[in-house]
């Protein structure tokens, strides 16, 4: 969402897949012959520091389960966790001698969330917004923290700034040096010229787009995204050159229309309408609109617009998927972008005064567009899905800084009830349906015997009040259970700076 947000001054409030069947063959196949133990590192102090229950042997009693299927919830269940991983479930399971309990009366068990947009940069305070000077640096401290605070326990990146320290944040996480959630670290934007900011490499031609992606996926990139700029030419030679190794391609397009990008075989589409720039008149081949009127467009727009419907068509019909990121479009409606005190409280000081100023000068935005685009994004999601269609789950911490690790995440499930989706259907969107994109799902993304045990403990129900969601009590990751308060407490007042 980074240059949408930086050239649309006017309308938006700040500047600054397919599934691969091969891939979820070959994962499959990895995971029978895994064994039942989940790999759970040696923790650091550090880490431990954060850690409420490291037994082996856990038991969760009289719980409510969601296990992530969309099915409904069970009540007074009994959840063994052995070794890492799910080792029973159900209401007639007797927690062994040597386990562990811990009651979760009046409780709810969801899976861990799988984060499919969900970056670790943010924005930077601003410095020139004019210039080509746009920064949104990595934040390796508390975006970890917060993320697993929430009860995220896996991330697709989606986009990197800083694909190194991606990659390096991921090798620290899973050795148990620091906390965090699993990584499914995307590689560089895969930018055409006119990127806004220098953190973007823009490809020269067709070679170049092949040869970065071959590049990055050597040096450990499971997945790419294209973005705004990119040409359809340089997009068909990355798609055919991580499609030759078995490695997805979502996009954030602009220069590109989402039926075009389906017709080249793209994996997944991020954010649904509000990027999409095919129905502006006169587009263009290979150029990026003025994104401007593009949104403008979308605000007559309704659902049933005949080419809405046909857009849907196209994109089931070639099994491409969509990444609802719905908490950033959130900020750019007037009065409503949070003011929640967590949020707040998680910001560097002055970053929290820009956040707080920019969102008063949106909220006195009485022409804007938002308020309709945002509905309609919400009413394609759903008609997306009711005919067919995968959606994928996210946030996008970009914007202008009001959608923050976790606290996004959650705030993603809730705007999906929003949208019309039960809570279990939100519920299984965010989990087991971006598990099952990435061909994790014989791991993660569901409550299931033999799967890690990557598990979230609510206060409340949330499949009668969405909002419970927020009231995490713990969270496992390999059935290690993490205190979120103590790891929100350590990320506190450091966003925006690390």
């Amino acid at each position: 969402m980074l240059l949408q947000t930086h050239r649309l001054a006017a309308a938006w409030p700040s500047p600054g897949a397919r599934h691969s069947t091969l891939l979820a063959v070959v994962l499959a196949g990895l995971c029978a012959v895994s064994g039942a133990r989940a790999q759970a590192p040696r923790l650091s102090a550090q880490t431990q520091r954060f850690v409420k229950y490291a037994q082996p042997v856990l038991a969760i009693t009289h719980v409510r389960v969601i296990d992530g299927t969309g099915t409904p919830a069970r009540e007074n269940q009994t959840v063994l966790l052995r070794d890492g991983r799910i080792a029973a479930l159900g209401g007639q399971v007797k927690p062994p001698k040597d386990a562990t309990v811990i009651d979760g009366g009046g409780r709810t068990l969801i899976p861990g969330l799988v984060g499919m947009h969900d970056h670790m940069f943010y924005p930077a305070p601003k410095v020139n917004p004019e210039a080509k000077e746009a920064i949104y640096p990595e934040q390796a401290s508390s975006f970890p923290k917060l993320y697993l605070a929430g009860g995220v326990t896996s991330i697709r990146t989606t986009g990197s700034t800083e694909p190194y320290t991606d990659l390096e944040l991921k090798k620290a996480i899973d050795a148990g040096q620091i906390p965090g959630p699993k990584m499914h670290t995307t590689g560089p934007y895969l930018e055409g010229k006119g990127s806004f900011t220098p953190q973007m490499h823009e490809l020269a031609d067709a070679a170049d787009a092949s040869g970065t992606v071959n590049y990055w996926i050597g040096e450990g990139a499971t997945s790419f995204k294209a973005y705004m700029h990119i040409t359809r030419a340089e997009l068909s030679a990355a798609i055919a050159a991580a499609h030759a190794k078995h490695v997805q391609v979502t996009g954030h397009l602009c220069a590109i229309g989402f039926t075009e990008a389906a017709e080249l075989g793209i994996d997944d589409l991020e954010h649904g309408l509000p990027v999409d720039t095919e129905f502006v008149p006169g587009k263009q081949p290979d150029v990026c609109p003025d994104t401007k009127v593009a949104v403008a467009r979308l605000a007559t727009m309704r659902v049933d617009d005949p080419r809405i419907q046909q857009l849907i068509k196209t994109l089931v019909a070639k099994h491409v998927a969509v990444t609802s990121t719905l908490p950033v479009f959130e900020t750019f409606v007037p009065g409503r972008a949070p003011v929640d005190q967590r949020v707040l409280d998680a910001m560097l000081p002055q970053t929290r005064a820009e956040y707080l100023a920019t969102r008063e000068r949106i909220a006195g935005m009485h022409d804007s567009p938002w308020p309709k685009v945002f509905k309609l994004e919400q009413d394609f999601e759903y008609a997306f899905v009711q005919q067919g269609g995968t959606l994928l789950a996210g946030l996008d911490p970009t914007g202008y800084g009001g959608v923050i690790a976790g606290y996004g995440d959650q705030r993603e499930v809730e705007l999906l009830v929003e949208a019309g989706f039960t809570p279990l259907q939100a519920i299984r969107i965010a989990t087991l349906d971006g598990a099952r994109f990435m061909g994790e799902e014989q791991r993660i993304g569901s409550i299931e015997v033999g799967k890690a045990a990557d598990l979230v403990l609510l206060d409340g129900n949330p499949a009668k009040n969405i909002r419970d969601i927020e009231n995490v009590a713990l969270v496992f990751k390999d059935g290690v259970g993490y205190d979120p308060a103590k790891l929100v407490k350590a990320a506190n007042g450091t966003v925006g700076l690390r």
